[in-house]
């Protein structure tokens, strides 16, 4: 079978190797793998037949007969099969810890309607003894077929003896016996408790800073065992998805800690880029800050091939799905009928402001680390570049590699921005997938424009990177943020959405564009070009064996694509026994 369209190591490269074949010292591949369609993602997006590994390492990718030759009494060979070959999975935003510990007591529903989720509400009521709390994480009403949250009454109906807190981070929903045993009877002193605009009572709705207020059950303490089994077992399933590499979104000492246990045990089956939560104040001082991040003891890049300290995250405004984004522009009339909002002027919320920005992000390029932040509204993209401007007057952001995490809606002039000052965008497209249809609602035909606008980025040059944000549940497909990447990167080609529509169709993205945000351009998001992403001489041996090839397969075939065996450093850390 010679369909492959050139060799991928260079031409020097591979005369050199090939030489060395009838030599004595010749180097002998430990695996290779052939008979199949080697997607390389290199610089030519060039496709090989076979790909040989040696010592963890990609020694060689060319044809089967050319591989073949590496190979001796001692190489494990693995007939493909004809199946394709990519590299490595990296997804470049998600939260494992807080993954793999959110259904170990017990499973998250998957609801869908109104009437789906006070069904759950109902049944767990039945469960539990009166008082006990019911708690639903991550709960996004906006994402219900009916875009709305339950009322008070519904809740109330459903669980009248019982507390219920539906937490959407920055929102959420509670029912009159969380405010009972939460002892909370002064409504009109909080603000962050939502009243009804006739009666002045609460109707039910809280935003983030409420949360504090209510008189939660402790979470069950873990032991370290228990925390990196938990961990061990949420890796395995994004090694059922062809990941190999992630960047954790936020976290802290104790978390790059714990990654390291796991690797100690020899139990680590991904590469981890673990990005540090800010340990001052937005308001702290400069001498503050300096001192602050010399306590850390390290900075970005710090670790090895396994464990890399990942960027320092601040978190600049809300969220889309709570009406708490800050905008461009006012959330407008419709987002009344959604998310409750009657000022006709309100864009969002700020959490850090400009000159708060350009201190943290100075401070933080001078002492080595590369910054982000968690922003969702366009209002929030434009502050943060602003103050990456102001920054980048004194100390050059050029391949410093600095980000926007989610960010979501970029206009032609942030898009330039980025472009000048080298800012990479970590997208999440199960965020559009799930969310388009609301915002489309609420915001209109013409913003809905720049709500990931894929194609327009990667034409102007931005990096484009590809993450999930996953996290809660374990199911790739059902988790509130699912993480397949087959179903993100068929969203980003199909502008497709989980309601079926078809939304600003010109932002598409070709296969090998969206195969690109999932393994190259997260490599370069981490400084790791050189090691991972593409499959050549050199590099890590971290491939996925898919059962579609997903640059010919019919288009809606791309979001069942299934992994058929994920190796990791030259190791089978998954295999679902279909290439025996």
């Amino acid at each position: 079978m010679h369909f492959y369209k050139k060799i991928v190591c260079s031409a020097a490269a591979l005369m050199m190797l090939l030489a060395g074949c009838n030599s004595p010292d010749k180097p002998m591949a430990d695996v290779v793998l052939i008979n199949g369609k080697v997607i390389t993602v290199d610089r030519n997006f060039s496709i090989a037949q076979a790909v040989a590994i040696k010592d963890g390492r990609i020694l060689a990718a060319g044809s089967d007969e050319d591989i073949k030759k590496f190979t001796d009494k001692s190489t494990r060979i693995i007939d493909l099969k004809g199946h394709a070959v990519i590299p490595g999975i990296i997804d470049g935003h998600l939260h494992p810890f807080q993954a793999a510990q959110s259904e170990l007591f017990e499973e998250i529903p998957d609801v869908h309607t109104v009437n789906e989720l006070l069904n759950w509400v109902h049944s767990e009521a039945q469960k539990k003894k009166p008082g006990e709390w019911i708690i639903f994480p991550k709960f996004f009403a906006t994402r219900l077929i009916e875009m709305r949250p339950p009322t008070l009454a519904e809740l109330d109906s459903v669980a009248p003896r019982n507390p219920v807190f539906l937490n959407g981070s920055f929102g959420g929903m509670v029912n009159s016996s969380a405010f009972k045993y939460s002892d909370i009877t002064d409504f009109p002193a909080y603000k962050s408790i939502l009243k009804d605009k006739k009666t002045g009572q609460p109707n039910g709705l809280i935003t983030g800073a409420a949360f504090k207020l209510l008189k939660l059950p402790e979470k069950k303490a873990l032991t370290l065992d228990e925390k990196l089994d938990a961990l061990r077992n949420m890796l395995h399933l994004y090694n059922k998805v062809g990941i190999t590499s992630l960047g954790a979104g936020l976290g802290t000492t104790d978390h790059l800690n714990l990654y390291k246990a796991l690797h100690e045990r020899g139990q680590l089956t991904a590469r981890v880029f673990q990005n540090i939560v800010i340990p001052f104040s937005p308001d702290a001082t400069v001498a503050q800050m300096e001192k602050a991040l010399d306590s850390l003891g390290y900075k970005t890049g710090d670790g090895d091939e396994w464990v890399k300290v990942g960027s320092l995250k601040a978190i600049v405004d809300g969220g889309i799905l709570t009406g708490t984004a800050f905008l461009r522009q006012p959330w407008g009339t419709a987002a009344k009928e959604i998310y409750g909002i009657t000022d006709p002027e309100y864009r969002g919320i700020l959490v850090i402001h400009k000159k708060e920005l350009v201190n943290m992000i100075s401070v933080a390029l001078q002492k080595g680390w590369k910054f982000t932040s968690h922003v969702t509204g366009g209002g929030g993209v434009d502050t943060l570049l602003a103050a990456y401007g102001e920054v980048n007057e004194q100390i050059p952001l050029k391949g410093r590699r600095c980000s926007i995490i989610h960010g979501n809606f970029y206009d032609a002039k942030a898009i330039r921005n980025m472009v000048d000052m080298d800012i990479y965008a970590e997208m999440q497209p199960a965020w559009f997938f799930k969310d388009a249809d609301l915002l489309k609602k609420v915001l209109g035909e013409e913003r809905i424009k720049t709500f990931h606008p894929y194609k327009s980025m990667f034409d102007a040059g931005v990096m484009v990177n590809g993450g999930s944000d996953h996290m809660v549940k374990f199911d790739s497909y059902k988790s509130i943020n699912p993480y397949n990447p087959f179903l993100a990167m068929w969203s980003v080609i199909t502008r497709k959405t989980e309601r079926g529509t078809v939304i600003v169709p010109e932002e598409a993205l070709t296969r090998e564009q969206a195969l690109k945000m999932y393994t190259i351009n997260n490599a370069y998001e981490t400084f790791e070009e050189d090691v991972k992403g593409s499959i050549e001489p050199g590099k890590y041996a971290d491939l996925a064996v898919l059962s579609q090839d997903i640059l010919t397969c019919p288009v809606d075939s791309i979001r069942n694509i299934k992994v058929l065996m994920t190796l990791l450093n030259g190791k089978i850390v998954f295999d679902a026994g279909k290439l025996k």
